[in-house]
Protein backbone atom coordinates (compact mmCIF):
# COMPACT_ATOMS: atom_id res chain seq x y z
CA UNK A 1 0.00 0.00 0.00
CA UNK A 2 2.85 2.30 0.88
CA UNK A 3 4.50 1.93 -2.69
CA UNK A 4 1.10 2.92 -4.14
CA UNK A 5 0.67 5.95 -2.02
CA UNK A 6 4.32 7.04 -3.05
CA UNK A 7 3.68 5.90 -6.79
CA UNK A 8 0.82 8.07 -6.88
CA UNK A 9 2.53 11.35 -4.95
CA UNK A 10 5.29 10.80 -8.01
CA UNK A 11 3.11 10.49 -10.68
CA UNK A 12 1.24 13.78 -9.59
CA UNK A 13 4.73 15.54 -8.85
CA UNK A 14 5.23 14.50 -12.34
CA UNK A 15 2.62 16.07 -13.84
CA UNK A 16 3.31 19.48 -11.72
CA UNK A 17 6.47 19.53 -12.68
CA UNK A 18 5.46 18.85 -16.42
CA UNK A 19 2.90 21.82 -16.38
CA UNK A 20 5.58 24.04 -14.66
CA UNK A 21 8.18 23.37 -17.61
CA UNK A 22 5.28 24.69 -20.43
CA UNK A 23 5.02 27.55 -18.29
CA UNK A 24 8.28 28.49 -17.85
CA UNK A 25 10.32 27.88 -20.84
CA UNK A 26 11.15 31.35 -22.04
CA UNK A 27 15.37 32.38 -22.03
CA UNK A 28 16.48 33.95 -19.09
CA UNK A 29 20.43 35.12 -19.07
CA UNK A 30 22.34 32.57 -16.47
CA UNK A 31 25.79 34.81 -15.32
CA UNK A 32 29.20 32.35 -14.98
CA UNK A 33 32.28 33.59 -12.76
CA UNK A 34 34.48 33.51 -16.75
CA UNK A 35 30.95 34.80 -18.88
CA UNK A 36 27.19 34.53 -19.43
CA UNK A 37 24.73 32.35 -21.02
CA UNK A 38 20.89 31.68 -22.20
CA UNK A 39 19.23 29.23 -20.55
CA UNK A 40 15.70 27.91 -20.92
CA UNK A 41 14.53 29.16 -17.13
CA UNK A 42 12.91 25.32 -16.23
CA UNK A 43 16.60 23.88 -16.95
CA UNK A 44 17.63 26.56 -14.39
CA UNK A 45 15.24 26.30 -11.91
CA UNK A 46 15.16 22.19 -11.85
CA UNK A 47 19.24 21.90 -12.60
CA UNK A 48 19.57 24.43 -8.77
CA UNK A 49 16.91 21.73 -7.67
CA UNK A 50 18.41 19.29 -8.48
CA UNK A 51 21.75 20.21 -7.20
CA UNK A 52 20.06 20.99 -4.10
CA UNK A 53 19.14 17.53 -3.79
CA UNK A 54 22.44 15.74 -4.46
CA UNK A 55 23.98 17.85 -1.41
CA UNK A 56 21.58 17.28 0.66
CA UNK A 57 21.45 13.80 -0.29
CA UNK A 58 25.21 13.50 -0.28
CA UNK A 59 25.26 15.34 3.57
CA UNK A 60 22.46 12.63 4.78
CA UNK A 61 24.29 10.01 3.23
CA UNK A 62 27.48 10.89 5.48
CA UNK A 63 25.96 11.62 8.51
CA UNK A 64 24.47 8.38 8.09
CA UNK A 65 28.20 6.09 7.43
CA UNK A 66 29.36 7.98 10.72
CA UNK A 67 26.09 7.19 12.99
CA UNK A 68 26.19 3.95 11.79
CA UNK A 69 30.19 3.68 12.62
CA UNK A 70 29.73 5.04 16.11
CA UNK A 71 27.40 2.32 16.67
CA UNK A 72 29.36 -0.28 15.80
CA UNK A 73 31.73 1.25 17.89
CA UNK A 74 29.36 1.72 20.61
CA UNK A 75 28.23 -2.13 20.40
CA UNK A 76 31.95 -3.39 20.42
CA UNK A 77 32.18 -1.29 23.63
CA UNK A 78 28.92 -2.55 24.73
CA UNK A 79 30.26 -6.27 24.21
CA UNK A 80 33.35 -5.48 26.15
CA UNK A 81 31.90 -4.59 28.95
CA UNK A 82 29.22 -7.21 29.32
CA UNK A 83 32.25 -9.71 28.69
CA UNK A 84 33.89 -8.31 32.11
CA UNK A 85 30.82 -7.87 34.01
CA UNK A 86 30.32 -11.73 33.37
CA UNK A 87 33.66 -12.61 34.35
CA UNK A 88 33.59 -10.13 37.18
CA UNK A 89 30.41 -12.22 37.85
CA UNK A 90 31.59 -15.68 37.51
CA UNK A 91 34.27 -14.52 39.68
CA UNK A 92 31.92 -13.13 42.27
CA UNK A 93 30.16 -16.77 42.61
CA UNK A 94 33.44 -18.35 42.58
CA UNK A 95 33.79 -16.41 46.07
CA UNK A 96 30.92 -17.04 47.23
CA UNK A 97 31.17 -20.13 46.73
CA UNK A 98 34.86 -20.61 47.86
CA UNK A 99 33.23 -18.66 51.44
CA UNK A 100 30.41 -21.62 51.76
CA UNK A 101 32.74 -24.28 52.07
CA UNK A 102 34.92 -22.85 54.40
CA UNK A 103 32.27 -22.17 56.48
CA UNK A 104 30.91 -25.18 56.00
CA UNK A 105 34.34 -26.88 57.25
CA UNK A 106 34.62 -24.86 60.37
Amino acid sequence: MKLQWSLLFGLIFAVIIALFAVNNVERVPVNYVIGTAQWPLILVILGSALLGALLSGSIAIYRSFVLSRKVKNLERELEKKDHSLGVLQNDLVAQEEGRLDNSSKH
